[in-house]
């Protein structure tokens, strides 16, 4: 079996970095007669929104078998578990906590506390309560109001048993996916939709993290993103202008406001009537300090320059690519993260996911991924690289822990380092999980 090494940069950090694995609630859960319906239910239910017509409603029935799930976990001998909560599972309508859903989680926080783990508390990745979209979702600032409120009630009831508290996962994939071309739940297609929830999603965010600092002030909190290096398609000029507005529009609209506490100057380049509506104030609520910055990493993006003067991403087969079809370039994960250093004074970083889609096969009881392996691989250099190079990062969580619904493209692609038989809900560790495990057992 092939093995990872753990580069010595991330080596010579011994205890001061931490290693996880990650999932989120809708893509693993199941059990969707226990909660309220979100906006990703509905979206499954729609023609032509899920690549194979499926849904999660039962998913990796982790709500059944969560413990035999952290067994796997344990095994592993990671540091952390990155979970996130199911807003629809734990509030009802009424915006009561559920005793029978926040029950759940807390079951799942005295496991890794009995076994000496962390827990990386995500609260929103992406599975609104469906009540709420009909009320306006994201376009509407009572939602953010609302998450707020649910936020409160969760980690007043949960408070320092967890470790971190992240706000959102990806607000890009929610706001832009979702509201502006419409390929992730809800399904709006409309510029000034999508712009309008980005804003309100960060509200939400800033809103939440008073919360946090209210019922949890030891734990640190922060909000996790996904940027993807922009690259221009040619060295002429206006490719190069492309490259930095897709930057810009796709990536650093999230995390300028939140550092700087001010949209990226291209907002003013956009037409009035898509730009969205910030109330005074909302900038010094969404500006609030974070303790940390978790970063999503999967590949990089390369764009070119319309005739109107806009950017267009173009596909490229520079480099070999993931089942996904994303290249795999871990150069351009050490030129984000050392970029960003440059760029921003940055809080502490996590990478809170990393990971590839392969096409893994189940044989003779085994799944040789030496592909994914090496996907950690490089990655983990590159990472280790940005460390030499003055980047403060703490952690590296890998995406996932096992396959799951992989939102639009269903149960069609496989990031778990652990392979689940969808018909059996037989779990089996992948070469690729074996090796994460003698990589992080070797640290002692």
């Amino acid at each position: 079996m092939k093995k990872l090494v753990l580069p010595d940069a991330i080596r010579a950090l011994g205890g001061d970095f931490t290693f996880g694995v990650a999932t989120s609630s809708f893509q693993i859960e199941g059990a969707r007669e226990l909660r309220l319906d979100c906006i990703w239910d509905t979206f499954c239910e729609q023609q032509d929104t899920i690549l194979d017509q499926s849904n999660g409603d039962t998913a990796c029935d982790h709500y059944s078998l969560w413990e035999q799930d952290l067994s796997m976990l344990i095994e592993l001998g990671v540091d952390a578990y990155r979970f996130s909560i199911a807003w629809p599972r734990v509030v009802g309508k009424d915006g009561t906590l559920n005793e029978v859903g926040i029950q759940f989680y807390e079951n799942i926080l005295n496991f890794l506390k009995q076994h000496g783990k962390q827990a990386f508390i995500t609260l929103y990745h992406w599975d609104l309560p469906q009540h709420l979209e009909d009320e306006g979702g994201w376009l509407s600032r009572d939602t953010a109001y609302a998450f707020a409120d649910y936020v409160g009630l969760v980690v007043n009831r949960l408070g320092d048993q967890a470790d971190a508290y992240i706000t959102l996962n990806e607000p890009f994939c929610s706001g832009y996916l979702g509201y502006e071309i419409g390929v992730h739940a809800p399904g709006q297609k409309n510029q000034k939709a999508g712009r309008q929830a980005n804003h309100i999603l960060l509200l939400a965010h800033g809103l939440a993290m008073q919360k946090i600092r209210q019922h949890a002030p030891s734990v640190p909190a922060g909000i996790v993103l996904n940027i993807h290096p922009s690259y221009p398609d040619s060295a002429s000029s206006a490719d190069q202008r492309a490259a930095q507005m897709a930057s810009d529009y796709l990536f650093h609209w999230y995390l300028t406001p939140i550092l700087t506490g001010s949209y990226p100057a291209l907002l003013e380049n956009l037409p009035c009537d898509v730009q969205p509506e910030v109330v005074t104030g909302d900038m010094d609520i969404i500006s609030g300090k974070i303790d940390f910055l978790g970063l999503n990493y999967y590949t990089r993006a390369v764009y070119r320059s319309t005739n109107d003067g806009w950017f267009e991403e173009v596909e490229r087969n520079d480099y070999p690519k993931t089942e996904m079809g994303w290249e795999i370039t871990p150069h351009a994960f050490t030129d984000l993260l050392i970029g960003l250093h440059q760029r921003y004074v940055l809080p502490p970083i996590y990478i809170t996911e990393n990971g590839a889609a392969m096409a893994d096969q189940l044989e003779s009881g085994k799944v040789v991924d030496v592909q994914r392996i090496d996907y950690f691989q490089t990655h983990l250099n590159a990472l280790a690289d940005a460390i030499e190079a003055g980047v403060d990062i703490r952690g590296y969580f890998a995406w996932s822990l096992m396959d799951n619904f992989e939102w639009a493209l269903g149960y069609s692609k496989r990031f778990g380092v652990v392979y689940v038989d969808y018909v059996t809900q037989d779990r089996i560790l992948k070469d690729s999980a074996l090796a994460y495990r003698d990589m992080l057992y070797s640290r002692s």
